[in-house]
């Protein structure tokens, strides 16, 4: 089935591109022009992935992003132009994956938005065991992407769910920030170690029922993040 991606960017050229470039890849692309037409199309379809500039009409792509991680964790990348909206971008509290800046080329565009899919892509259902990784009181589908902690669902993003993964998949190995980045985001990421805390933090606070005393994803001082079972 042909993923499915939802370009939003005020700048009708832009989108043509991305669109054109895309859908030669065997992509299905729906465009949208403004915050609201956005956030209305990303309530009523599924997608695989949503390009979301951060300047729009009627509605940032800040707040859209904020509202959409009200119902879904799809990827989403943010489009910026200005420098201070990519430290806005990179302390993540708006639930974004990643981000990429203007001007952009459409190949490095293309290779960050397959490179994410590859690593959000639920693997190829098997029996119920295989997709189901339990460790003390997590339980994670992979199929599905789910998370309950004690029965109780967590809404993870992406790379939330992928670095939780890791994590708990490799139960007391600690992972440098340096690894967890180039593991969860690639070798070709721009972004810095900065990501990764700030990420660890929105877990716990997400996880843990004392997030300043986490009892799962803990801290190995001077060497980085490991999950306790």
């Amino acid at each position: 089935m042909a993923k499915k991606v939802l370009v939003v960017d005020d700048e009708k050229l832009i989108v043509k591109g991305i669109r054109f470039s895309l859908e030669q890849d065997g992509m299905e692309v729906d465009p949208a022009y403004d915050g609201e037409e956005a956030l209305d199309l990303a309530t009523k379809n599924h997608y695989d992935m949503i390009l979301l500039d951060v300047m729009l009409p009627k509605m940032d792509g800040f707040e859209v992003c904020q509202h959409i991680r009200e119902f879904s964790n799809v990827p989403i990348v943010m489009l910026t132009a200005k420098s201070d909206d990519m430290d806005k971008i990179l302390g993540l509290d708006y639930g974004a994956d990643d981000y990429i800046t203007k001007p952009f080329n459409i190949l490095e565009v293309k290779a960050r938005i397959k490179a994410i899919m590859r690593r959000t892509s639920p693997e190829k259902a098997g029996s119920a065991d295989e997709n189901n990784l339990v460790s003390g009181d997590i339980t994670m589908d992979t199929e599905s992407r789910r998370v309950l902690v004690k029965d109780r669902e967590i809404n993870l993003t992406g790379k939330e769910f992928d670095m939780l993964y890791l994590l708990v998949k490799n139960p007391d190995k600690a992972y440098s920030r340096e690894a967890l980045l180039s593991e969860i985001w690639g070798d070709d990421y721009p972004g810095d170690a900065r990501t990764v805390d700030v990420h660890i933090r929105r877990l716990r606070e997400k996880l843990e029922p004392n997030p300043s005393e986490p009892r799962y994803v803990r801290t190995k001082w001077g060497i980085g993040y490991y999950y306790r079972q």
